[in-house]
C-alpha cells in the first residue's frame, strides 16, 4: 500500500538461543524467522520494508532475497528505541506514512493482524495503536494497562507490575503502527532510566501520554502474535505452533489426515482435495502434491511437483516430477532431476537419478536407474542396474519403449536398447541392443566337481547338518 511503511528489528544478538547462527534466522519449519515476518508484511502489500541490523550481519542480509527491502544498521545496541533512532533517515523519507514496527523474531505475525490493526489506526486517527493479544499464559510479557474508559495508558513490563497489573491478561506483541511524524517528534524524549541503561521503545507510550497523544490497543484474533523466540525452548514451541497452523489449514482445504504424528509440512507447499496424508511425512518448500494421492507413511519430499492419484510410501522425492497415477514405493529415492511419466510404478529399494522414466514402465525392486532414458511400457528385472559413471564421466542409457530387461542385467553406459528388445537374466550389455532383439552375454558355465569338501574342512559351522 502506498500510504505505510515498515521498521524490522533485528539487530540483537539472541545470547540466550546459544546458536551460532544469529538469532532471526534460526527457523522456523526450516523458514528462517525473520523472512515470516517478512512475508506477512508482503502479504498485506508493504512495499517499503526496512530491516535494523548490527555490524555483523551479512548472513542476515544474504538470506533475505527481497530487492524491496533496504538495511540499516544500528552500530551499538542500546535498545528497541535507539534501533528505531538509527532509522531516522528512513522515517523522514516517509514522515508523511504510517510506520508499523515490528521485532524480526515475530514469526506468528500474521497479515490479517496488520491489515486490520491499520485499519483501526486510520479510524480512529491514532498517533499509536500498540497491537496486543489476551493470553492464558502471560509470563514473560508486558501487560496493557487500561483505565476507567478502556484507554491505554501504559505498557508495565512483568517485573515491574503490581499485584494487580501482574494479572492483567492483555499483554504487549511488541509491534505498533505509528504516524511516522508523531514518532520522529518525540524520539528524543525516550530516556533510558533502567538497569541495561537501554532506550525502549515501550517507553515512547509514556511520552505520547505526556503530550496527550493518541493512544489505542488492538486485541489480534491471533493469540500466537504475542510469541517470539529467545530461547531454543520457545523456538521449539512457536515450530510446534506453526506446524499445527499449517495442518489445519489443509484440513479446512479438504486434505485428510489420519494422525499428524510426525508430520511437517513447510509454508510454500500445496495440496490438492482428497489428498491423505499419513504420519511421519515431510513435506518441504517447493513442493505441489495434487489432488485424491495418498502420501506417507514416512515420505520426505523436497521441491517437487507430484501429479494427480498417486501413492509415495516409505519414499523420498527430491528435485524431481512424478506425474499421474504413479506408485511409488516402498523405500525408494527419486533423486534430483528425474521425471517419472504416468502410470508407472517404482517399487522397493529402487533409486532412480536424472532420469526420465516413460508412461507404463514398471520398476518393481531392487534397481538403480541413472542418468537414463527409458521409453514407454519398459520392464525393469530385479537387480537391474545401468553403469554410467567409468570414473571420469557420467554417460547415459538410451532404453527404448517396451523393451524388457532381465533380471540383474547390467548396461554399461552408454548404451541404447532398441524398441521391444529383450537381456537375458545376468547379462551384462557393453553394445548396444536392435529392435525387437534379445541380447545375452554371460560366460559359460564351469562345474568344479566336489569343490566344497575342502572348503567345508575349514568352515565352522553354527549349525550341524
Amino acid at each position: 500500500m502506498e500510504n505505510f511503511c515498515a521498521l524490522v528489528l533485528a539487530a540483537g544478538k539472541g545470547k540466550r538461543m546459544k546458536f551460532k547462527t544469529p538469532k532471526v534466522l534460526c527457523k522456523v519449519l526450516e523458514k528462517p524467522m525473520i523472512c515470516w515476518v517478512l512475508d506477512a508484511l508482503k502479504e498485506a502489500k508493504i512495499k517499503e520494508r526496512c530491516v535494523i541490523v548490527n555490524c555483523d550481519s551479512d548472513d542476515v542480509k544474504n538470506a533475505i532475497k527481497d530487492e524491496n527491502v533496504s538495511f540499516i544498521t544500528q552500530k551499538e545496541q542500546k535498545g528497541t528505541a535507539d534501533a528505531v533512532k538509527a532509522a531516522r533517515g528512513f522515517l523522514k523519507d516517509n514522515e508523511d506514512l504510517d510506520v508499523f514496527i515490528s521485532c524480526a523474531d515475530s514469526p506468528l505475525l500474521d497479515c490479517t493482524t496488520i491489515l486490520d490493526s491499520h485499519e483501526l489506526h486510520k479510524k480512529l486517527k491514532a498517533d499509536v495503536t500498540i497491537i496486543t493479544a489476551k493470553v492464558l499464559n502471560k509470563k514473560g510479557f508486558g501487560r496493557i494497562v487500561r483505565d476507567s474508559n478502556d484507554d491505554i495508558i501504559k505498557i508495565v513490563e512483568e517485573k515491574d507490575a503490581t499485584k494487580k497489573e501482574y494479572e492483567i491478561d492483555e499483554v504487549n506483541s511488541g509491534a505498533y503502527w505509528f504516524k511516522t511524524k508523531s514518532l520522529l517528534n518525540i524520539l528524543d524524549e525516550i530516556e533510558c532510566e533502567n538497569l541495561q541503561n537501554e532506550y525502549y521503545l515501550t517507553d515512547a507510550i509514556d511520552v505520547f501520554f505526556k503530550h496527550n497523544k493518541k493512544i489505542i490497543g488492538f486485541v489480534s484474533k491471533n493469540p500466537n502474535v504475542v510469541l517470539g523466540a529467545n530461547t531454543g525452548l520457545e523456538l521449539l514451541k512457536i515450530n510446534e505452533i506453526a506446524r499445527k497452523n499449517i495442518i489445519e489449514k489443509f484440513i479446512e482445504k479438504g486434505v485428510e489426515f489420519v494422525s499428524t504424528d510426525g508430520v511437517l509440512i513447510y509454508p510454500d507447499v500445496n495440496i490438492g482435495n482428497n489428498t491423505v496424508i499419513l504420519p511421519g511425512c515431510v513435506l518441504k518448500n517447493g513442493t505441489t502434491i495434487g489432488e485424491n494421492c495418498t502420501i506417507g507413511p514416512n515420505t520426505l519430499i523436497e521441491k517437487s511437483k507430484i501429479g494427480n492419484c498417486c501413492k509415495i510410501n516409505n519414499s523420498q522425492v527430491y528435485s524431481s516430477v512424478v506425474n499421474d497415477f504413479t506408485t511409488i514405493g516402498p523405500f525408494c529415492n527419486i533423486r534430483p532431476n528425474s521425471e517419472i511419466s504416468h502410470h508407472v510404478k517404482i517399487g522397493d529399494f529402487v533409486e532412480v537419478k536424472n532420469s526420465k522414466i516413460g508412461a507404463g514402465s514398471s520398476i518393481s525392486h531392487l534397481t538403480y536407474v541413472g542418468d537414463s532414458d527409458v521409453g514407454k511400457n519398459v520392464n525393469f528385472g530385479c537387480g537391474v542396474v545401468t553403469i554410467n559413471f567409468d570414473g571420469v564421466e557420467k554417460n547415459r542409457c538410451e532404453i527404448g519403449d517396451g523393451a524388457f530387461l532381465g533380471c540383474n542385467t547390467n548396461l554399461v553406459a552408454p548404451i541404447k536398447l532398441g524398441k521391444n528388445s529383450y537381456t537375458g537374466a545376468g547379462s551384462t550389455i557393453t553394445k548396444n541392443v536392435p529392435d525387437e532383439a534379445l541380447a545375452v552375454e554371460r560366460t559359460k558355465q564351469v562345474i568344479v566337481e566336489n569343490f566344497s569338501k575342502k572348503k567345508l574342512a575349514k568352515r565352522k559351522l553354527k549349525v550341524e547338518y
